[in-house]
């Protein structure tokens, strides 16, 4: 059998709910008015049956030889004019003077009257010669005697049939509300099949489940902005990649604390690309695209091991290059020792080959003499090199020296080496001498790196602008590496200072634990 929708099973629902709701309240409505109108009776015989018995006529009539020729048309009188039916006026005994059936009249009455006699008021439910009646009986007295009684009382049937007129009337009512509430029912289905599909309890909650599973599974990020820029689904991999807490569903995007790169290009018009954002943590992949009526789908995804082995990568290049540069004059400088062996000058020959020799090995001995991470020692060379083919000095400060870190490797090319290529692009554009002045020391507890640079320098605006992603002098395309540099240097709880003592002045300070 076809699994009902949700819809379905909640219109089935609210159809019994709202029947037993209106049939239940129609049933009570009737008993209230059932009740109300037998009160109403009981009420209206006293007061009738009050007012004969303290009627001057009554104990007028009681006087005379014959009291049923007064009593018998003044009892008609008043049960015409009461609408009640029946006043029936009697002795002590219960013998009859007045009925509403002149047959009846001299007969012994029907019904309790012990109560009336000791002077109290009598009412009961008896069933007498007009059938069941509500009934009143009263005493009349004379001369603090009860003289004579009074009896009047409404059949059961003319309640019955006064009930039955406010019956209709609840019935109408009753079948009223159901139809207003089955319309109401009508329009809450519609709108729950629409926004459930057609779908099943049991299909609903397989979806959902799979919904959960997949989100807390899939290791991307997946975040979801509607159109005001509020969150409204966050998985577990988008909050760890972002640093956010879990409590960010129905938060705006920009109270996250999130860099305000990020937040304007999520909030942008438009789509996003694999483009790279750095976090104070990470480095990651950002696709953005939207969505017809709910704002945009976010995936993101971690890139900050492969940006760390692309700069580890670049560094590598970058020494190879370094090599082959080297390479190159080791073999410019071999063919002019070669040649002047062959032209038989064999003194300038040595000359030459020791002093070049004396130039790399001090420049060696003072690297690694200063240095004794390795990792630093082979950057600081690399880029020396690197700087002497761009025609850029790279002077390493005699003040320079430090023995092994406990920071890693990585990081520490990350941040010199990104902070010496800025450098050195810097100083191309500067003086026509250009150089890059580089300290690495330690002072205390801090590991001080500082590179300095004869270029023009930046403003005020710009050094604000410079460790955000995508900041660069040059095309738009670059401007990721003082944004790691900046990361990196947070994740360690490291500050940078930015000086205009020469052109440009990095000066980063980290603890020198290396604890991030």
């Amino acid at each position: 059998m076809r699994e009902w929708s949700l819809a379905r099973q909640l219109l089935v629902l609210q159809v019994v709910i709202v029947g037993v709701i209106v049939g239940g309240g129609s049933i009570l409505a009737y008993l209230d008015a059932a009740r109300n109108t037998e009160d109403t009776a009981r009420r209206e015989v006293v007061a009738v049956a009050k007012s004969v018995a303290d009627t001057p006529t009554l104990l007028m009539a009681l006087t005379t030889p014959r009291p049923t020729e007064i009593l018998q048309p003044f009892a008609e009188d008043v049960r015409h004019d009461t609408g009640v039916d029946f006043i029936t006026i009697m002795n002590p005994e219960g013998i009859r003077f007045t009925h509403p059936n002149p047959q009846e009249i001299g007969r012994h009455f029907l019904g309790n009257t012990k109560e009336a006699l000791e002077g109290g008021v009598l009412t009961e439910t008896f069933v007498g010669t007009l059938g069941p009646s509500v009934r009143a009986v009263v005493p009349v007295f004379s001369a603090d005697r009860v003289v004579a009684l009074v009896a009047v009382g409404i059949t059961v049937e003319a309640i019955a049939d006064e009930l039955s007129g406010q019956l209709v009337a609840v019935i109408a009512v009753g079948v009223a509300a159901l139809g207003v509430g089955l319309i109401g029912t009508y329009f809450v289905s519609a709108r729950v099949r629409r926004q459930t599909r057609g779908m099943g309890p049991a299909r609903l909650g397989r979806m959902i489940d799979y919904h959960e599973s997949i989100l807390h599974a899939v290791h991307e990020g997946l975040m979801l902005l509607d159109r005001h820029g509020t969150v409204t689904l966050c998985n577990d991999a988008a909050r760890d990649l972002l640093g956010v807490p879990e409590d960010v569903d129905g938060k705006k995007l920009s109270s996250l604390g999130l860099p305000s790169s990020l937040v304007n290009r999520l909030l942008s018009d438009g789509p996003v690309r694999d483009e790279i954002h750095v976090t104070d943590r990470r480095v990651i992949v950002v696709n953005k695209s939207k969505l017809p009526t709910h704002g945009a789908v976010v995936t993101l995804r971690d890139h900050t091991d492969l940006q760390a082995l692309t700069g580890e990568l670049d560094s590598v290049k970058g020494f190879a290059e370094s090599l082959r540069s080297q390479a190159h004059e080791a073999a410019n400088r071999l063919h002019t020792v070669v040649s002047l062996i062959e032209l038989d000058r064999t003194d300038e020959a040595v000359r030459f080959a020791t002093e070049e020799l004396e130039i790399a090995q001090q420049l060696t001995d003072r690297v690694v003499g200063a240095v004794g991470e390795p990792v630093l020692a082979a950057l600081l060379l690399g880029k020396t090199a690197e700087a002497s083919e761009r025609g850029v000095e790279l002077v390493i400060t005699p003040d320079t020296h430090i023995d092994e870190t406990a920071m890693p490797g990585r990081d520490l090319v990350t941040i010199l080496g990104n902070l010496i290529d800025n450098a050195l692009d810097a100083a191309v554009e500067g003086t026509e001498a250009p150089k890059v002045f580089v300290t690495v020391r330690k002072s205390n507890s801090e590991l001080i790196l500082r590179v300095a640079d004869t270029g023009p320098g930046l403003d005020d605006e710009t050094s604000r602008a410079a460790f955000t992603r995508g900041w660069s002098t040059k095309d738009s395309s670059r401007g990721l590496g003082l944004a790691l540099v900046g990361q990196t240097v947070r994740r360690y709880g490291g500050t940078i200072e930015l000086g205009q003592e020469i052109g440009a002045v990095f000066t980063v300070r980290l603890p020198a634990d290396g604890r991030s």
